[in-house]
């Protein structure tokens, strides 16, 4: 009797192990320094040893060029630049929604003030709000209310009016 109950004991820290390590390595939430942007939005975090690229869910961002002999898409210099001066050499709280196929975490970024950096990218018209929810918890209601805003001001992106392009679509196009 004594010996069921050990290893039952076992098997439930061997359960609560697993889902700990397993939880671990889709979710990177928490705060980070930011060390390098890589475009409109995604960017590098640190924390001690470790660094995570993060991509701002729910958002994209207009397309830099992959070479320097080629353009990029329309403000997608701007959006970059408008990310850099948020978040670059700052502290900023990551809230994971997992990973992208590639193992880059998808992140809520929030400003130690408590701005969402990934509403920001949309307010300023330098981001638009992703066609699907690709975080089913993620509350996109202020994602479409930025947007909204951005495109009535004309704001980035949306001065372009009926040439402009979705980043997926342009990728579709212009990327190989």
């Amino acid at each position: 009797m004594k010996r069921i109950f050990y290893k039952q004991i076992h098997l439930l820290y061997l359960a609560i192990l697993i889902l700990f390590i397993f939880n671990a390595s889709l979710s990177f939430g928490g705060q980070y320094k930011v060390t390098r942007v890589i475009d409109g939005h995604a960017f590098v975090v640190s924390h001690g040893s470790i660094k995570i690229t993060v991509i701002l869910v729910g958002v994209d961002a207009p397309v830099l060029s992959s070479t320097n002999r080629r353009d990029g898409q329309p403000f997608s210099r701007q959006s970059t630049q408008h990310l850099t001066a948020l978040v670059l050499s700052k502290v900023v709280d990551v809230k994971s929604y997992g990973t992208d196929r590639n193992g880059r975490t998808l992140g809520e970024v929030f400003l130690l003030n408590g701005k969402n950096v990934n509403v920001e990218m949309v307010q300023a018209g330098l981001a638009e709000v992703c066609g699907e929810n690709p975080a089913l918890r993620l509350d996109m209601i202020p994602y479409w209310n930025a947007e909204n805003d951005a495109k009535a001001a004309r704001r980035g992106i949306w001065r372009l009016g009926e040439k402009y392009t979705s980043p997926r679509e342009w990728r579709k196009t212009h990327q190989k």
